[in-house]
């Protein structure tokens, strides 16, 4: 990646710097529609237990590895990362203790020179002080090429790490890279003296009994049901508030809002309350449901290796047979607004001039008739010996997904394409059938950005294929050099306003090629019982655990 930097006045770095949050600025803020919080004082010590419901159940415990939404709701409760981002955009300091920007000397007008100065009163759960030795030991652990990382994207620009102090380090980037300070609120610190010694640390006995920094401590893990963190009571933020956080696994998302209904769960996570049940929901006695937007967009998901996808013809007849409104309106009762890109309105890099989709069979078969798939057997096109059928996969027990599948199953059978639906346990699902790219389709809600950074190379670079070596997570195999180098040029670019015009680019080149197809971008509805304070949703994190440490009861 270029260096080429010298043409960049350094009072523009400065205010660009400034602008993408080095600074604190914030870029993607949240507009929520739920109630706002009561004024109430937590304990002096941790009391009670709360339960929270998730649909998916976690099952990777060192946050380094490849993980999914539910895994970070574990992960945030407990480790810590050097900076957090709040609900505003704007970074805080967690065990670091300030945020790195120009003004303090902690980044160097360049972007390439930074020093991190880390809090002197952080402990691991075994008691041990956590020091710069832990954040150097991981900033090399998650570039360590015999480590199955989950993210290397920014990391692999690092070099010449140095421990100044047990609360200081720096380092130099080799490049420049823009959405690095995002990349860092979302990586967490894991212990050095803990993994140090492990000789594979992929199979580290750690992974399955986590010792970290955060608000809780492990307790008990019964897989297939619960998991119980409990109070750290040496944590050095505020809370934690409660004697013991439970985490429930309900694949079933009925039966997970009726353990809400019937009060056995306290907090209705990932993935809510289902749009069918909110009229019923908001009327429940001694509950509080409100609407979130989310970053979350919900797309059809294509295996790009597959040959019955690499025709774009085929890609967006596909889209031109989903009738996407219908399935918003009849199934999701008009919560999520629809959309053409992975990217949530609410982010400044929004491009909101993409092509709208049209529902319209007629387009779809003349542009399979025009490519050449012909109808074979049974009714379902062909061509050059490639049969247009393939699977449609999502979690099991997630029934309004289930019946946008039949929808499109029958949509698509009108116009000559056989879509079999092949549905798994969150656990398969989202393991190495997604990971390793084994689907050929999938329905799925994906938070596509870091934080409110807007790059997206481990989702569409064509170096975060995992299946093909990459590291990352573009698991639906999409590869254009043009896309590539935008994403590239978008890493190493200050200047907002070039960065929205790269990113604008990118996501109209995704638009085109269509290796997803998007549908809507989600409007969640939260629940939880009435006595429950501190909950802040933060459309800036993958999950709404994010801050389980402020949770109390207000008795």
């Amino acid at each position: 990646m270029s260096k080429n930097y010298s043409d960049i006045l350094t009072t523009t770095r400065r205010q660009t710097l400034k602008m993408l949050g080095l600074t604190g600025a914030a870029l993607f803020a949240p507009n929520l529609l739920g109630k706002p919080a009561f004024a109430a004082t937590p304990p002096s010590k941790p009391e009670g237990r709360i339960v929270v419901g998730f649909s998916q159940e976690p099952t990777v415990f060192n946050p380094l590895m490849p993980r999914i939404e539910a895994d970070d709701g574990v992960h945030f409760s407990l480790f810590d990362a050097l900076f957090s981002i709040d609900p505003e955009g704007k970074f805080q300091p967690a065990l670091a203790s300030e945020v790195p920007t120009l003004e303090n000397g902690g980044i160097s007008e360049d972007g390439l020179i930074w020093k991190v100065k880390l809090r002197d009163d952080v402990k691991w759960h075994d008691g041990q002080p956590f020091t710069a030795e832990d954040v150097k030991f991981t900033l090399e652990l998650v570039v360590d090429p015999n480590f199955r990382s989950w993210r290397t994207a920014g990391h692999t620009s690092v070099r010449d790490i140095q421990v100044i102090s047990p609360t200081e380090i720096s380092w130099r980037m080799e490049t420049a890279y823009a959405p690095y300070m995002a990349i860092l609120a979302d990586t967490f610190i894991v212990p050095k003296h803990i993994l140090e010694p492990e000789a594979d640390r992929n199979t580290a006995a750690f992974n399955n009994a986590p010792i970290g920094t955060g608000p809780f401590k492990w307790s008990q893990r019964v897989a297939g049901d619960h998991l119980e963190l409990v109070a750290n009571t040496d944590y050095y933020g505020d809370g934690p508030y409660i004697e013991k956080l439970i985490y429930k696994y309900i694949p079933d998302l009925t039966v997970l809002y009726t353990q809400f209904k019937s009060g056995d769960i306290d907090i209705i996570g990932s993935q809510f309350i289902m749009p069918d049940n909110y009229e019923e929901a908001k009327s429940l006695s001694g509950k509080i449901v409100s609407l979130v937007p989310s970053a979350t967009v919900e797309a059809v998901f294509l295996n790009m290796e597959r040959p019955q996808f690499k025709d774009p013809a085929v890609r967006q007849a596909i889209y031109a047979a989903i009738d996407k409104q219908t399935i918003i309106d009849a199934l999701y009762y008009g919560l999520p607004t629809p959309t053409e890109t992975y990217m949530p309105k609410e982010s400044l890099y929004y491009n909101s001039e993409l092509p709208k989709h049209e529902y319209n069979p007629d387009l779809a078969r003349k542009l399979l008739d025009d490519a050449g798939w012909k109808p074979g057997a049974g009714g379902i096109r062909e061509k050059d010996g490639v049969r247009l059928s393939f699977t449609n996969s999502t979690t099991s027990g997630n029934h309004l997904r289930e019946q946008a599948q039949q929808f499109m199953q029958q949509s698509l059978s009108e116009i000559g394409i056989e879509m079999t639906i092949s549905n798994l346990p969150p656990a398969v699902m989202w393991g190495e059938y997604w990971t390793q790219s084994k689907f050929d389709t999938v329905m799925v809600g994906i938070i596509y950005m870091i934080g409110a950074d807007p790059d997206v190379t481990s989702r569409f670079h064509s170096g975060a294929i995992t299946v093909q070596g990459g590291r990352g997570a573009n698991n639906g195999q999409y590869a254009n050099k043009e896309v590539d180098a935008l994403l590239e040029e978008g890493g190493r670019t200050f200047d907002i306003e070039k960065r929205r015009a790269i990113y604008n680019q990118v996501q109209a080149k995704i638009r085109e090629d269509l290796p997803l197809l998007p549908i809507f971008q989600a409007m969640t509805v939260r629940g939880h019982k009435e006595g429950i304070e501190g909950i802040k949703p933060n459309i800036n994190t993958r999950i709404d655990t994010w801050n389980a440490g402020e949770y109390y009861w207000n008795r």
